[in-house]
């Protein structure tokens, strides 16, 4: 728990805009401001600076006092987040990688900056706001993965990207999210040109935007770990 408590602490001190950040991860942990900033003992209106980023960067001490109130509040609510993130990390690596972004952005930037091509759902992009992505490699989690670990698939939160490759159609992933509860923000389909008109369909009644993008994995990566 404390090296998630430390990647959190890091993404906001490393962060351009430590503020957005801190209210991303409120935002994550569902915690009112009214309540972060009574247990934090400071007026509601501090927090609101902060997060404006009204205030200058929030000090190592700070930092440290948001995170363990995020976690402290948590775990009176029973630690549904705690154990949603602790169990993330179990199998990434091995099936997926996921991403957390410092801010959120629209599907509509996130596609232009994978250099994307909509497919599907070109009307739901600009209203679909991400805070993340999960790198997904469609063979092993189809074929290996166990079902129910799926959920960790979402990372700490479900408005994200999947970006699944080693697709050929990309029918098997938008079948696996159709028949999952939880559901991304978008899909993109690594690799590929032609889409099956199935999995476009279902898309379609998801209410998922689909994209295709041909740009290099690592590139990928690399532009998206700006975020």
């Amino acid at each position: 728990m404390e090296k998630i408590k430390a990647e959190i602490a890091g993404e906001v001190t490393l962060s351009a805009e430590p503020g957005s950040t801190m209210r991303k991860w409120r935002e994550i942990f569902a915690i009112s401001q009214n309540e972060l900033a009574s247990h934090l003992k400071i007026s509601a209106s501090t927090i609101s600076d902060y997060e404006g980023n009204r205030r200058k960067s929030p000090g190592s001490g700070v930092i440290k006092r948001f995170v363990e109130a995020l976690f402290t509040i948590d775990s009176a609510r029973g630690g549904a987040m705690i154990a949603k993130l602790a169990h993330g990390q179990d199998q990434e690596g091995k099936f997926f990688e996921a991403h957390e972004f410092a801010t959120s952005i629209t599907a509509l930037d996130f596609m232009k900056l994978i250099g994307g091509k909509v497919v599907g759902g070109e009307e739901l992009l600009k209203s679909k706001k991400l805070y993340g992505y999960t790198l997904i490699d469609s063979l092993k989690v189809i074929l290996d993965m166990p079902f129910n670990q799926f959920p960790r698939l979402y990372g700490s939160m479900s408005e994200r990207a999947f970006i699944f490759t080693q697709v050929s159609t990309g029918r098997s992933p938008l079948v696996v999210i159709r028949v999952t509860p939880m559901k991304p923000s978008i899909v993109v389909l690594h690799g590929i040109d032609n889409v099956d008109a199935l999995a476009l369909k279902i898309a379609e009644r998801e209410q998922l935007p689909v994209v295709t993008t041909n740009t290099d994995v690592a590139k990928i990566k690399e532009v998206l770990g700006k975020l």
